[in-house]
């Protein structure tokens, strides 16, 4: 009894089936007073070892060639799964002397022959049963000749004990699936902000270079528009499993999703040079459906120096906008704008428009978010919004956005007035300047202006 109330202890403070299983089998070797214990998980009829004592290995190697077997080859295992009863084979008697071949006291004639390879003497396996079916088996075994055969009281004992592990699986796969629900992202199964965050807060503890990758979905809301939204889950979990096997190619990397469509990684202990590197080959190496692409920043504490999880989550995060301002310009460059001036217009008032109406009320949010969608629609770099100082003509900056061009590139400055305000508007020279595409500026500059309440 000491023995099982000792193995129900341990057992109650394993915190997941590897140590749950682990514990069972050095236990089993005392509380049933065996040479071997197995522990084995039973799966549509297939057994597999997952752990087996004792450590050495005289006493392994017999069973270890066994590792997997069938109900076609047991029948014990036949009537285990059905029965859900325990199950004595041996190869002695009673009083210790070897038993005859095909004697029926030695039980199932297969077990009876598994313990003559693995010169065993004696056998009892009992059923681990979890929510009310055979999730495995305890099976253990006696070689020594002083020991007797295993009884009814050792029997019991098996069952008792593979109770308690029963009892153990069960809670460490609730607990597990209970984890997944608070710290996972049910869409994609990354980890969600609250992991992260912690992720970053011990990665940064651990005094080790820490980094944080933020990422963002372009083609998301066309995808989701076009395509509807299933199709856009489909892409986010696309875009999951870029960022799990990244993860999986940086050991002790934490992948999450932030939200909606941003995600991030977080690692410990692995330069900026080689995170980075890592990200370029997975995204190159796993392109995403429909069109769409990851921009993504890198930030490091080998750059930053010690600093808060939020100080670098937000470097990372502006990394990842200049990023994906680069890929802005560099598919305006791709497209021939110019050669369509209507086309242009046309992609100007549509996200000029969107960009107006999701804005913050007031004239400058609206302005801001004018110049940003015009800016990034015709492949500029940066914008600016000025004003006139009430009774002169002297203009002042009241806002500027985008981020500076690339070495080389060839760019332009579109202006806009309405009224009292002018928008310097940035767009890559390849666009052109025609009157459809300043009278769609003026005509948004207007709407953002005299809509603004």
């Amino acid at each position: 009894m000491r023995g099982l109330a000792l193995a129900a202890y341990r057992l109650d403070r394993c915190r997941d089936v590897d140590d749950v299983v682990g514990v069972a089998a050095r236990l089993g070797l005392s509380v049933v007073d065996a040479d071997v214990c197995l522990l084995v998980r039973v799966e549509q009829g297939t057994t597999r070892i997952l752990h087996l004592e004792p450590a050495d290995a005289p006493a392994r190697e017999p069973w270890v060639t066994r590792t997997t077997t069938t109900v076609d080859e047991r029948p014990a295992l036949r009537t285990l799964l059905r029965d859900r009863r325990s199950w004595v084979a041996h190869t002695v008697d009673a009083a210790g002397a070897p038993l005859a071949p095909g004697d029926p006291e030695g039980g199932d004639p297969a077990e009876v022959e598994t313990l003559r390879a693995t010169g065993s003497r004696s056998v009892v396996t009992a059923p681990v049963v979890v929510n009310d079916a055979v999730w495995g088996q305890l099976t253990l075994a006696r070689r020594d000749p002083a020991l007797p055969r295993f009884g009814e009281d050792d029997v019991a004992t098996a069952d008792v004990l593979a109770a308690l592990v029963a009892g153990a699986v069960a809670r460490v796969d609730l607990e597990r699936q209970v984890r997944h629900i608070v710290a996972d992202d049910p869409l994609t199964g990354l980890a969600n902000r609250r992991v992260a965050d912690s992720a970053a807060d011990a990665a940064l503890s651990s005094g080790q270079e820490t980094c944080i990758v933020m990422c963002d979905v372009d083609g998301l809301k066309r995808v989701n528009d076009e395509l509807g939204h299933d199709a856009g889950d489909d892409l986010l979990r696309a875009v999951a499993d870029v960022l799990r096997r990244a993860a999986d190619a940086l050991p002790g990397a934490t992948a999450a999703r932030i939200g909606g469509d941003e995600f991030c990684l977080v690692t410990a202990g692995h330069p900026r040079r080689l995170v980075a590197e890592t990200m370029a080959l997975t995204v190159s190496r796993f392109p995403l459906p429909h069109g769409a692409a990851i921009s993504y920043g890198v930030a490091s504490t080998a750059v930053t120096g010690a600093v808060h999880a939020r100080h670098l989550f937000r470097r990372a995060d502006q990394a990842q906008y200049r990023n994906k301002r680069a890929r802005a310009r560099a598919r305006a460059r791709s497209v021939p704008l110019a050669a369509d001036p209507a086309v242009t217009a046309e992609r100007l008032v549509s996200a000029g428009s969107v960009a107006i109406g999701q804005a913050q009320t007031g004239v400058v949010p609206r302005l801001c978010a004018f110049a940003a969608a015009a800016t990034e629609t015709l492949g500029g770099e940066e914008w600016t919004v000025l004003a006139r100082q009430p009774g002169s003509d002297v203009l002042g900056a009241v806002a500027r956005g985008g981020s500076p061009s690339d070495a080389g590139q060839a760019t332009t400055t579109l202006t806009v007035e309405r009224d009292d305000w002018v928008v310097e508007i940035g767009a890559a020279e390849s666009v052109g300047a025609g009157r459809q595409v300043r009278t769609a500026l003026a005509a948004l500059a207007a709407i953002a202006v005299l809509d603004a309440g």
